[in-house]
């Protein structure tokens, strides 16, 4: 017979599992500088050429998501 710490185990173990299903994956690193200004070609495993191009673009995608929120 099933108990309520069965139960309660069974749902903690399918919401986790749905809510690794339902993850947003990051995005693969990608050969040409993510960053809209520089179309260098990007360091290897990266998606930038350099950290001040990838800190360039996390401060405008920073910038965006606060204009959409106000």
């Amino acid at each position: 017979m099933c108990d309520i710490a069965d139960k309660a185990f069974e749902r903690e173990e399918w919401e986790r599992e749905l809510a690794l299903k339902n993850r947003k994956l990051p995005a693969p690193p990608s050969p040409v500088c993510r960053n809209g200004d520089c179309g260098e070609k990007s360091q290897p495993g990266t998606s930038y050429c350099s950290p001040e191009c990838r800190e360039d673009a996390e401060r405008l995608a920073r910038a965006e998501r606060q204009r959409r929120v106000a």
